[in-house]
């Protein structure tokens, strides 16, 4: 069982999360906070494995919530908030996800089931879906005793998880056992843009890049999400997006 601890200090918002965690069987709902005092102190005395995380509450935000907390008592967190200006520090304080409001379903379904899979990994446990690469070129991914089939171009980003490749089709994400750098020499460097050493993009679904004073770069993706891009590979990246005529 999955606990879970609720930190916004809006009770709409707070029961919106409660009521799409009722959905799932593996979840349980153990603490709600409503500021950042209480949220620390609660967590503190009794650590949770998985925080849903308003960006900004009274007192103590919730990124300094989760910084102050020492790491191995950190929970994995998922960060929600209105505004899109906090993801570099969500990136720095290794959050898994980041959801603006109002909440889309389906990338709630994703970030949790994300959350999921990294505390299987965390104690042991294989995950319930293992990608494996095939001679073709699709991607195979095991899902209990079924095989599905992914082709390559449906894929919109990947990111590095640990010994393994995360790939994010769609509203889903599948873990591959293969290191990122290897999938990188697999996947068309036509299509696909290394932009990070732990992140690679499809380059059609990049839809705006805000520069970072550090000379790195946020990228966002056209279905909403944020992928950080190292000034490593800023140049090639602004190369191929003035190439496609993509908007930045």
């Amino acid at each position: 069982m999955i606990r879970i601890a609720i930190l916004d200090d809006e009770p709409l918002a707070r029961a919106g999360v409660r009521a799409r965690l009722k959905a799932y069987a593996d979840v349980r709902v153990v603490a709600e906070y409503a500021d950042g005092q209480s949220a620390l102190d609660g967590l503190r005395a009794e650590p949770v494995d998985l925080a849903f995380v308003d960006v900004r509450m009274p007192g103590l935000s919730g990124l300094e919530v989760l910084a102050l907390l020492p790491p191995a008592q950190r929970p994995l967190s998922i960060l929600l908030t209105a505004h899109d200006g906090f993801a570099v520090r969500a990136f720095e304080l290794r959050a898994i996800d980041y959801l603006l409001k109002p909440i889309d379903d389906a990338r709630f379904a994703e970030a949790l089931d994300r959350a999921r899979e990294l505390l299987a990994l965390r104690a042991g446990a294989m995950p319930t879906q293992v990608a494996q690469p095939t001679a073709g070129g699709r991607i195979e991914i095991r899902i209990g005793n079924r095989i599905r089939y992914v082709e390559p171009e449906r894929i919109d980003w990947v990111e590095a998880d640990g010994d393994y490749a995360r790939l994010h089709v769609g509203a889903h994400s599948h873990l591959l056992r293969e290191p990122l750098y290897r999938l990188a020499e697999r996947l068309d460097p036509q299509v696909f843009l290394r932009v990070h050493r732990s992140a690679m993009v499809r380059v059609a679904m990049i839809d705006e890049l805000q520069p970072l004073a550090n000379r790195d770069a946020l990228l966002r993706l056209r279905n909403g999400t944020p992928v950080r891009a190292s000034r490593t590979y800023m140049e090639a990246l602004l190369a191929r997006l003035r190439h496609a005529g993509t908007r930045t």
